[in-house]
């Protein structure tokens, strides 16, 4: 074992070639292969099937509307040179053989020599699970990179069109430099091959090494393995000396929600349980049919806590972005339609001396939460990107449909100003005409932002509570913005809110019953679903249990509140003051809530090991200072 060790590791050294920046592009070699290369690190596919078992066509030129062609080139090294690989226009994939995994993480280590990836980032990754007993104790190692799928969720999902799906190889490519760090194919991506480096503020990942493929050559990952685990070619090719090539391995997510190339090899017999080593509370369950299913694994007992600390995450932009644009689209939609239905507290509004300084405040508002969003960005000043993939990603549509909001808005409240000057109705029919398109894109925008949260991968977020509580927040937030600034210059003028305050109580209480109804939903669904889930739920049951019931205390009684103002409100001190505090009360629990939304979800990742690519330890790291040594491969949450 220590000279093949040995052998591997010299092979590895071998691999390391000069410098050929200075040459000419046509002058630099597409890889540069070694003499006397080894036969374990070359392809040898001779013969393929015409589909694979999910029924997608193994040539892709017959299919794929990639600009390949059978002698494009891919321009690797900017060498116009055409490949040999005679199979290059087959969709290829990764086999891994669980039974020969050793764990040594060689492959992770060629992989980032290869790709020169910081210690932080890691293109391929060793997890594993165990299970058993003493003397049965048995452990399962999981090598784990890009699976380049038939069906690539984050081609379909990046805003910017980084991701391209090749004919050549099959090979699911993407561009770091068209990349403006939004970080959404990390969240889609079932099998964290996407990393977002918050230092260089973009995405990278797998290569799939078509450099080396185009010469004859395996992936840097497989020719390093020292255990003979990992193995590559024509996807549903049985490599040499292989009996299996399943889909499915204990820890391994769904394969219909991607359709992945990877096939496996596991004789082995496993315990009926194997569990994760990792802080995630998962572990996986064997079924009657031989596969493993993920169900909760209750490890940090069921105490609860506050953790009100942790609440704050590098997603509070978007927790204050989603809460503003809902507020602020909520409060025109009520000035707006009331006008039209002809409330007469609204119409008063109108002419009032609060009227302008409302609309200019939403503006301001929506400006300065679109200017949050894009800091959100790794690259900021790329955020213009973020239109060139209407087609297919929910996250542009989001992005185009606010952004024509806030034009909307902005036109309107311009109009707005200059009717009441002349007083003309052509300008009053322009600002109807902003209005109405304002509202339509931002209530497309406000369903393409729930459909940006719809993803398979991350299950907690999968279901309808999502469009519940974002229209809810709609009304019950917007409700309150209209009664920040209305409610108070009604009272300074000595006008009477006997009619303006149940009005907006009455919308408020609709907004928090329409959120209560999907929390209590989401909860009961969450309650028998068995994996990520209901591991995620658990958390909001311990972890932030004591948090959690707060914010569905403080939605029930503002929604009971509100009601009863509603019906009872007067005109007196004391409804106002109950108003104030129902309001407050509100937007603390619409601000926990979107909080715990972003920071309790748990994708259907892969296991990671014991430190690496675990958030327990990361979390620690950066507690203690260690994070603050770079070998340790645990950086700041800059994101």
């Amino acid at each position: 074992m220590l000279m093949s060790a040995w052998y591997k590791l010299r092979d590895r050294l071998d691999q390391i070639g000069t410098d050929n920046s200075d040459l000419d592009p046509t002058e630099r070699p597409i890889f540069e292969v070694r003499q006397g290369e080894q036969d374990y690190a070359k392809l040898k596919d001779i013969t393929v099937s015409e589909e694979n078992r999910y029924g997608e066509k193994i040539d892709l030129l017959k299919w794929s509307n990639s600009t390949g062609s059978p002698g494009s080139s891919l321009f690797i090294n900017g060498n116009p040179e055409v490949g040999t690989n005679p199979n290059r226009n087959k969709q290829h994939g990764f086999h891994f053989t669980a039974d020969n995994c050793i764990g040594c993480h060689a492959c992770e280590a060629a992989c980032s020599e290869k790709n020169e990836n910081p210690a932080h980032i890691a293109f391929r990754s060793v997890g594993y699970v165990e299970g058993g007993t003493y003397p049965d104790y048995k452990r399962l190692n999981i090598s784990m990179a890009c699976n380049h799928c038939d069906n690539p969720v984050c081609l379909k999902g990046c805003p910017t069109k980084a991701y391209t799906k090749h004919s050549e190889y099959g090979a699911v490519l993407q561009d770091p430099e068209t990349c403006f760090g939004c970080g959404y194919c990390t969240w889609v991506c079932p099998y964290n091959a996407p990393q977002l480096d918050p230092i260089k503020g973009r995405v990278s990942k797998c290569n799939m090494c078509v450099d080396r493929l185009e010469v004859g050559l395996k992936p840097a990952c497989v020719s390093a393995c020292l255990g003979n685990a990992l193995n590559f070619g024509v996807v549903e090719n049985t490599p040499e000396n292989r009996d299996q090539i399943k889909t499915e391995i204990p820890g391994f997510p769904d394969t219909s929600i991607t359709q992945p190339n990877i096939r496996f090899q596991q004789t082995r017999t496993m315990p009926e349980e194997m569990e994760r080593t990792d802080s995630m509370p998962i572990k996986y369950r064997k079924e009657e049919d031989g596969s493993f299913r993920s169900v909760v694994d209750e490890k940090a007992g069921k105490d609860r806590f506050w953790n009100l600390s942790r609440l704050s995450s590098r997603e509070n932009p978007l927790v204050i972005f989603t809460l503003s644009t809902q507020a602020i689209l909520g409060a025109f939609l009520m000035l707006f339609v009331g006008s039209m239905m002809g409330v007469e507290s609204i119409e008063a509004i109108q002419q009032s001396s609060v009227y302008f300084p409302l609309l200019f405040s939403m503006i301001g508002l929506q400006a300065l939460v679109l200017v949050l969003s894009t800091l959100h960005l790794g690259k900021p000043l790329r955020f213009y990107r973020g239109f060139n993939n209407l087609q297919s990603s929910p996250l542009s549509r989001e992005a185009l449909g606010i952004a024509m909001f806030f034009a909307g808005l902005a036109g309107f409240t311009f109009f707005e100003l200059v009717n009441r000057w002349l007083e003309l109705s052509i300008i009053d029919l322009i600002s109807t005409c902003f209005a109405v398109f304002a509202l339509i894109s931002g209530l497309i925008g406000l369903y393409f932002m729930h459909c940006i949260y719809r993803i398979k991968a991350r299950p907690f977020w999968n279901h309808w509570q999502v469009l519940t509580s974002f229209f809810g927040t709609m009304f019950s937030l917007g409700a309150v913005l209209l009664g920040v600034f209305v409610i108070p210059a009604m009272l300074i003028n000595g006008q009477s809110v006997e009619v303006m305050l149940p009005m907006l109580a009455a919308l408020s209480a609709i907004g928090l019953v329409a959120e209560g109804i999907g929390l209590v939903a989401h909860a009961r669904y969450l309650n028998t679903e068995s994996g990520e889930g209901a591991a995620a739920h658990y958390i909001q049951w311990t972890t932030f249990g004591k948090t959690y019931l707060l914010r569905n205390v403080l939605v029930g009684v503002g929604a009971v509140v509100m009601t009863l103002l509603a019906v009872f409100a007067g005109d007196n001190a004391t409804s106002v003051v109950i108003a104030a505090l129902a309001s407050l009360a509100i937007t603390v629990a619409l601000l926990m809530g979107r909080a715990l939304f972003y920071i309790l979800v748990i994708p259907t990742t892969m296991p990671g090991a014991f430190f690496w690519k675990n958030k327990g330890f990361e979390q620690h790291a950066r507690d203690i200072g260690l994070a603050e040594m770079p070998q340790v491969g645990v950086i700041a949450d800059l994101h």
